[in-house]
């Protein structure tokens, strides 16, 4: 069965947002690790041939037990580049091994299906080539304000000799500088516990993996898309952690061996707490004198895109509850807040109403001043942090996937998501939350078929940001409410 959701591979630099949305997020769909990566016998041998160049004829056992990754423990850790994972007989092979624990083809699938391993190259295109010469810069592949996010951009001493910016978002990127772990992790001897301590990062962990994502897909102290670079030519960047989750190639299967090892998050544990971390991230860039634009302007990243990029002729403001802003106003951008505040609604609902007024404050103080909006986005982030406490290690069950679910659906029909981002984040949720509640074993067939058609029909919505339409979601979001009730 062809997987909807998938975001087609293609050459330049993909918009982070609109390419998956367009892909659709059909519920129900998920792929098997198998599905994914199983091939016929021909491409196999393709694959074989074309990845030949990037595998080692001699796998990484040769490192086993070692001295040569000794390092003092206050040294910082080398990455040692994509090449030294991907050996035949490691990460390497061309296909899943089924008598290995794990798959074994995880480079394959990185080098052939995972957009991060393009990071890089779409610098090196006509759109990569453009945004630079309009920042002003030799070279976008040369730009450390570009490689910060498309490479594994780590400082020069700390790069092994095999070490290449050219692989782009590669195995280190995600799971640490290795030259600490992975002797012993060649070994198969160390437990995930030793390979944690020495380095090698949790990406199963909802927070660390929110935490690592969003390094790149938000942004950080040191590196941020602000308006300057969006004005030059880049994509908007739109993230929501359960969702990018999914159609994340997957590289390993969960079986009886890696919940051993691993524990297993629900997909509602995922979106919630990637929405507590995106907004409080939020927060903490917009406090940071580096990130507070210049002149008389704000730096307008933190704003809502669509508030102002539209076509005059297109009068569509409508008033919202959850800002209390008249027209004319540039909205911060609130996605992820929105989204805690309807599950914040059914999870505590007394907390639900101070994030509300919260919020409130933050909308009204911008309206102020500066001053008052600093003031306004501390008081809201200490009421995040309370609501973090509340999510962060929940035990979500199908009552809660149900209740939040259509709780975000009646806040759509009431008109809640009038800017693009909004509802953007609240699409996303509700295939996350219909996936959630599929996976508790409690959706029957029929009502699942029909829950899958009505959040295809949401992603069409939001297919062309160019053309969005609130009224056309309302609509749609009225119809998934017949189902859900």
């Amino acid at each position: 069965m062809k997987d909807l959701r998938t975001p087609p591979g293609k050459p330049g630099m993909p918009d982070a947002g609109t390419n998956l949305l367009r892909a659709g997020r059909i519920a129900g769909r998920r792929r098997t690790i198998l599905d994914t990566m199983s091939r016929d016998r021909d491409s196999s041998r393709r694959r074989r041939r074309s990845a030949g160049a990037w595998l080692p004829v001699v796998c990484l056992l040769l490192f086993a037990g070692s001295r040569a990754f000794a390092q003092d423990a206050d040294t910082p850790a080398k990455a040692l580049g994509v090449v030294t994972c991907s050996g035949s007989t490691c990460h390497g092979a061309a296909k899943p091994l089924s008598e290995s624990k794990v798959l074994q083809n995880e480079f394959i699938t990185w080098h052939r299906d995972d957009h991060h391993a393009r990071a890089y190259r779409s610098l090196l295109g006509e759109q990569g080539q453009k945004i630079a010469r309009n920042l002003g810069l030799d070279s976008a592949e040369n730009a450390p304000e570009c490689l910060a996010c498309h490479t594994n951009y780590v400082p020069a001493a700390q790069r092994g000799k095999r070490f290449n910016l050219a692989d782009g978002v590669a195995c280190e990127a995600c799971h640490g500088a290795a030259s600490k772990w992975l002797g012993m992790h060649v070994t198969g001897e160390a437990s995930r516990e030793d390979n944690l301590k020495v380095g090698m990062y949790p990406t199963e962990e909802p927070v660390a993996r929110a935490k690592l994502c969003l390094s790149c897909h938000l942004g950080t102290g040191e590196r941020f898309a602000t308006h300057r670079i969006m004005g030059a030519g880049h994509p908007r960047l739109g993230f929501e952690l359960d969702t990018f989750t999914h159609i994340q190639p997957a590289h390993y299967r969960v079986d009886a061996d890696y919940r051993s090892r691993k524990q297993v998050y629900g997909g509602m544990q995922v979106w919630a707490v990637g929405q507590v971390i995106a907004a409080q991230r939020t927060l903490e860039l917009f406090g940071q004198p580096k990130w507070q634009g210049n002149a008389v302007f704000p730096e307008f990243a933190f704003f809502d895109c669509h508030g102002c990029h539209h076509p005059m002729s297109e009068q569509r403001w409508a008033p919202r509850a959850s800002t209390g802003l008249p027209p004319g106003t540039v909205q911060f951008n609130d996605a992820n807040m929105l989204m805690l505040l309807y599950l914040m609604k059914h999870v505590d609902p007394a907390l639900g109403e101070r994030l509300h007024g919260a919020m409130l404050a933050l909308h009204r103080a911008t309206t102020e001043s500066m001053d008052a909006t600093h003031k306004a986005a501390t008081g809201l982030s200490g009421v995040l942090e309370e609501v973090r406490g509340r999510i962060v290690g929940h035990g979500f069950g199908r009552d809660d996937i149900e209740a939040v679910l259509k709780s975000l659906v009646a806040g759509g029909t009431a008109g809640d998501y009038q800017d693009y981002s909004a509802a953007e984040q609240a699409v996303m949720a509700m295939a996350a939350l219909v996936d959630a509640l599929r996976a508790s074993g409690e959706l029957d067939a029929a009502r699942g078929t029909r829950l899958d058609a009505g959040v295809k029909a949401l992603y069409a919505v939001l297919e062309n940001e160019n053309a969005w339409q609130p009224p056309r979601l309302v609509a749609e979001l009225k119809n998934l409410e017949t189902v859900l009730n």
